[in-house]
């Protein structure tokens, strides 16, 4: 009898002794999150030159430094390069250049392919980037930080074509054109005096036939 309440005694001991471990076992464990994924846009995507992109991005970590590198390649069927023309048949002929120097206030500056930002606490940041010459850019930015990294590419245009003056469609008026009218003119006014002077002279004298 007495071995029977000795065991019980232990038993409802161990039940005891197990609830708190049971209960802390229990407890909901706070979730996982994974971390914010960076992303970086361009706005607008196509531009033509001289004209800005927008760039903006998200998701780095607070205030901290961005660096952007830039990856400039040509635009599929682009114009040929510099100094060459391109025939009928697709290919290029090399081209005599003309020298021509500009003053030096008034040549672009060439636009970088590294620079840096700072993101706000938000880990946010917007820059505008002003490209100097066509083709595609591929914009990479990389948190110095948290080393996550977004890209965005955008597309730079040849500036449009500069059109000319407009005369109804007709050709432009030059000096030579002018002279000749001018010339027609005189020739009949001169032809005209000549008839006026002939006219007078035969009345004359048939004025004097007939007084005789």
């Amino acid at each position: 009898m007495r071995l029977s309440r000795i065991i019980m005694a232990l038993t409802v001991g161990l039940a005891v002794a197990a609830v708190p471990t049971a209960a802390g076992a229990a407890q909901p464990q706070p979730p996982v999150y994974p971390p914010p994924v960076a992303g970086l846009t361009v706005s607008p995507t196509t531009i033509r030159l001289g004209e800005s992109f927008t760039l903006r991005g998200r998701g780095f970590e607070a205030n901290e430094r961005v660096s952007i590198d830039v990856v400039i390649s040509a635009l599929p069927g682009a114009a040929p390069a510099d100094g060459t023309a391109r025939r009928s048949d697709g290919t290029t002929v090399a081209m005599a250049s003309v020298a021509y120097a500009q003053p030096l206030s008034a040549q672009p500056q060439p636009a970088p392919l590294h620079f840096e930002v700072n993101a706000d606490g938000s880990g946010n940041f917007t820059v505008t980037y002003r490209p100097n010459r066509p083709g595609r850019y591929t914009f990479t930015a990389t948190g110095e930080t948290s080393g996550r990294t977004a890209s965005a590419t955008g597309i730079v245009l040849p500036p449009r074509p500069t059109r000319p003056p407009h005369n109804d469609g007709n050709l432009p008026v030059t000096g030579s054109s002018l002279s000749t009218p001018m010339k027609l003119g005189g020739g009949l006014a001169g032809a005209g005096a000549l008839l006026v002077l002939l006219s007078l002279a035969w009345r004359r004298r048939g004025r004097f036939g007939m007084g005789r």
